[in-house]
């Protein structure tokens, strides 16, 4: 059995916008939500900017989605999974039901991921009150906020989901990752609709990590929104991000049948592993696997190299870029002339990890629904290795309809995922 399976509807929050029209603005005009911060800043990080939602402004928005007693269980995380969730879900045309309503949607399941769950939970509360013999003020709900599987956990509650409900965890390849679980889900004739994609927390404890590791952006502090530098030959490192951005995927049958409105179809898709060999390692992907991981979602999707108009590539303001740049040139096999579109939507609210696949695939849905190409910011000097492709580089938002986008993740671990989506035009 393969059903064809589309999507239906989009939630996304992130620094820059939250809901359809406000992030859609913001890749109009190359808004970004990449500002100064002050609490690393006081930490001796390198880096002292971040594409991070603010708490407050969050909690404030959080109080319009879930009652106070969800809201006691709930860490940043989570709360960001379930706005995103819930935003898709009503979006795709279905309600929340109340709590106290036993009708379970028994088609219906989610697959939402993380890089990393809970961790501020685990180091401002679980750690500091068992080091200090506090064990009984912990209270009953920590299991819940620090369990790898919060997150779907939580979605499927609030959306009474019957079917399949899992956390995915593959590091920048989590939410399109997610997606593709979800896709061959129903495809497959297990589910009928999938909530889908990832989430990521502002968490300190997480970014120092990376902070340690060299990697994060550390040269633009005074100037914010010019930290993230995709393509750039100027870019020097990732910027922290946080937000969530979740599909509703449904099949063709159930979509129609009950007269949904269909962003676009899943043509195709592949997961797979570069197994650390041949340049491959824990921090960088094997270039072999990353073009068949590309060339086998082409192929599963029936479609030919030349019929993509846009790439939105994973693209992370490090020396990676030219060579995700080069590894795209050879798996479609098309001179400079004929070479698709290509942005990167981390120009404008960082690296959101766990969250950056689906938040970017929430950014196709929306080009390819409003008939625009956002642009990439700061990549006015491109790096000498992309110079060859620059007519193809966004640098401009385009009013242009796509039919056909590419999204790819490639992620630590050598992880890669790559999706075709195709404009629904039936």
């Amino acid at each position: 059995m393969s059903r064809r399976v589309v999507v239906t509807g989009v939630g996304v929050i992130t620094s820059n916008g939250h809901g359809k029209e406000e992030f859609s603005k913001a890749l109009r005009e190359g808004k970004s939500g990449i500002r100064f911060r002050q609490e690393i800043a006081d930490l001796s990080f390198a880096c002292h900017v971040g594409g991070w939602i603010d708490r407050d402004k969050l909690m404030k928005t959080a109080e319009g989605y879930f009652s106070e007693e969800n809201l006691l269980a709930m860490n940043e995380i989570m709360i960001l999974a379930g706005i995103a969730s819930i935003d898709a879900w009503k979006d795709a045309g279905f309600q929340v039901t109340d709590p106290k309503d036993d009708h379970v949607n028994w088609d219906a399941g989610c697959i939402v991921g993380l890089g990393l769950s809970g961790m501020e939970t685990i180091a401002e509360k679980v750690i500091p009150r068992i080091d200090e013999g506090k064990v009984k003020r912990l209270g009953s709900t920590m299991v819940e906020q620090i369990m790898a599987s919060s997150v779907s956990a939580k979605i499927g509650g609030l959306l009474a989901l019957g079917n399949q409900s899992s956390s995915n965890s593959s590091a920048c390849n989590t939410g399109t990752e997610a997606i593709i679980m979800g896709y061959d889900r129903i495809r497959h004739g297990d589910a009928d609709r999938m909530v889908v994609g990832g989430a990521e927390s502002s968490s300190r404890y997480v970014w120092g990590a990376f902070d340690a590791m060299k990697v994060l952006s550390s040269k633009y502090n005074e100037t914010p929104e010019k930290a993230s530098r995709p393509m750039s030959a100027s870019s020097a490192g990732f910027v922290p991000g946080s937000g969530s951005g979740v599909l509703l995927l449904e099949s063709l049958e159930s979509a129609q049948k009950r007269g949904a409105k269909i962003y676009a179809e899943v043509l195709g898709a592949h997961l797979n592993c570069g197994g650390h060999r041949n340049g491959g390692s824990m921090t960088f992907p094997n270039p072999e696997s990353v073009q068949l991981a590309i060339k086998e979602a082409i192929r599963k999707a029936g479609i030919k190299p030349e019929e993509i108009d846009a790439i939105n590539g994973h693209l992370t303001a490090t020396m990676a870029d030219p060579v995700e740049v080069n590894n795209w040139v050879q798996a479609l096999g098309l001179p400079a002339d004929k070479f698709p579109h290509i942005q990167s939507t981390k120009s404008m609210i960082g690296h959101c990890l766990g969250a950056a696949g689906s938040i970017e695939s929430a950014a196709v849905m929306l080009q390819l629904e409003q008939g625009f190409l956002h642009k990439s910011i700061n990549c006015e000097d491109l790096h000498e290795k992309i110079q060859p492709y620059a007519k193809s580089v966004l640098q401009e938002t385009l009013n242009k309809q796509a039919r056909i986008f590419a999204k790819a993740s490639f992620g630590f671990g050598d992880v890669n995922g790559c999706v075709i989506y195709k404009k629904w035009e039936g």
